[in-house]
């Protein structure tokens, strides 16, 4: 059994009077501690599945199971619990919270889970926001709100917030497309990090060939299909 598994997985959205299938019958599984991408062309369901994987979204019919959790049982504070214990995510456009300081948006996510039961004490909170800036190479700009950094840098302040809460699995939407080559890497390789000391599992939706030949396994998607069952690298 997989860390995430999906058996006849299916999500169609209602666009006024038309049923648009996005996701059609796929199936697959992803191990525990890998490098995972979903490949394919604009359009062709990647984001929606991570949608999916990261309960943001219902299926509409099939099984989806994240950590042995049927997500369509989960209703929305379910589901959000479930996101802030288990799932860190990095997304194309950020969304960083443009009121709170590099440093409060990758302290948010500590301050909405628990640490054995409890609220993360503030001193903890402080190392481990710290830590991860200083892995992306944003140290010096934590006093700054997300208007005042580059794009380049807001998607190292969203990673560094995708991983400080050491999350089971990251969900990467397009992780690497507003870094330079050095970044792209520098962020890549504290990835690998994470998953090989904390087993962290991370799945990308990318066109990156870096992130390609980082993967151990990826799967193909074309007008919301699988085109294979996951081929290894």
């Amino acid at each position: 059994m997989g860390l995430v598994t999906a058996s006849n997985l299916t999500k169609t959205y209602r666009v006024g009077d038309i049923d648009v299938p996005a996701i059609k019958g796929v199936n697959f599984a992803i191990a525990a501690s890998s490098f995972v991408a979903f490949v394919g062309p604009s359009g062709s369901g990647k984001s929606t599945l991570l949608n999916l994987i990261g309960c943001l979204d219902h299926p509409t019919s099939g099984t989806l199971k994240v950590l042995d959790t049927d997500i369509a049982t989960l209703d929305r504070r379910a589901a959000a619990r479930f996101r802030g214990e288990n799932i860190g995510f990095i997304f194309q456009d950020f969304n960083l919270i443009p009121v709170l300081t590099v440093f409060e948006n990758v302290e948010y996510p500590l301050r909405m889970v628990q640490l054995d039961g409890n609220k993360w004490p503030a001193e903890k909170r402080r190392a481990r926001v710290l830590r991860l800036l200083d892995a992306v190479g944003m140290t010096d700009q934590a006093d700054k709100r997300p208007d005042q950094i580059s794009g380049g840098q807001k998607q190292r302040v969203a990673v560094a917030r995708a991983l400080v809460s050491q999350p089971k699995l990251v969900l990467a939407d397009e992780p690497t497309a507003n870094l330079d080559h050095d970044t792209a890497y520098r962020i890549l390789e504290l990835m690998k990090k994470m998953r090989d000391d904390f087993g962290t599992t991370f799945v990308f939706s990318t066109h990156d060939p870096k992130i390609m030949g980082e993967a151990e396994t990826t799967f193909t998607l074309e007008d919301g299909r699988l085109q294979n069952g996951g081929s290894h690298v």
